[in-house]
């Protein structure tokens, strides 16, 4: 059965247990929450959980215009979600076995960005020219020009990316890598949920790219991360570009799980 609400704290109290039991395949939904409770805007969220046997075995949350995110669940309860969204659901994200059940309940996709989630192992530093630092508020105007073009690239919806940037360099979350005292590269790292951080997004500008810049920031941030926040770092790869799988699985990144982007509507 599910249950809907839009009151983040009836949902973290239902949900966060059951998401909490796997951090790492949940680290969009849990950072997400995260982010929310901390007071990142989320007007019109929506969010749920599926239960059976009186335990919750699914969580399902949307917070527009982001795609609506899947946790894990069974197949049984995919199509009673999709009728109680009323089928609305024109972008959803999640793992490949469950996006792979909602496009059979809705239909032909319009596009499907296959993704695999990636878990640090041993860090192999890669030799850059450069230097990793953290992000300043100097530094926003350079840094959301390049998130924009990073979600441009990927072809995905960026929200307010002005003040997506602005909140993460206050809270430390982004970081730089300078060569000639140039910035070159950027990375982000989320908060840690259950000793968990995420790296994303990284990007650098194409004139700079094939130097090794965007493994090193890579590098650095997972360095400050294991030092200083959490015991595991993860990231997702778009499984269309096979040089930057390439790129993080020679640092140490390990593949964990296939998930998928999917617009129902082009």
């Amino acid at each position: 059965m599910w249950t809907f609400t839009r009151d983040v704290e009836a949902y973290a109290k239902a949900a966060e247990p059951f998401l909490m039991a796997d951090p790492v395949r949940n680290t969009v939904a849990l950072t997400a929450l995260a982010g929310i409770r901390a007071g990142l805007p989320a007007d019109g969220a929506l969010y749920g959980w599926w239960t059976d046997g009186g335990q919750v075995r699914g969580a399902v949350f949307r917070t527009p215009p982001h795609p609506c995110v899947l946790a894990r669940m069974p197949v049984e309860a995919i199509a009673p979600l999709v009728a109680a969204l009323g089928g609305d659901v024109p972008e959803f994200v999640g793992p490949v076995e469950v996006t792979r059940e909602v496009q059979h309940a809705l239909g032909s996709p319009g596009r499907v960005l296959p993704e695999r989630l990636y878990r640090l192992g041993t860090l192999t530093v890669p030799q850059a020219p450069g230097r990793g630092r953290p992000a300043t508020g100097d530094d926003v105007p350079l840094l959301a020009g390049w998130t924009r073009a990073f979600f441009d690239e990927v072809a995905l919806e960026g929200g307010d990316i002005m003040s997506r940037v602005t909140r993460r360099v206050a809270a430390g979350e982004l970081f730089l890598w300078e060569d000639g005292g140039e910035p070159v590269s950027m990375a982000g790292l989320s908060v840690a949920v259950g000793g968990v951080c995420r790296v994303a997004p990284v990007y650098t500008p194409p004139a700079r790219r094939r130097r090794g810049y965007g493994a090193a920031v890579t590098a650095h941030v997972c360095t400050v991360g294991l030092a200083e926040r959490c015991d595991q770092i993860v990231l997702f790869t778009d499984l269309a570009n096979p040089t930057s799988n390439a790129v993080y699985q020679s640092i140490g990144f390990e593949p964990v799980a296939d998930y998928a982007q999917v617009t129902i509507r082009p």
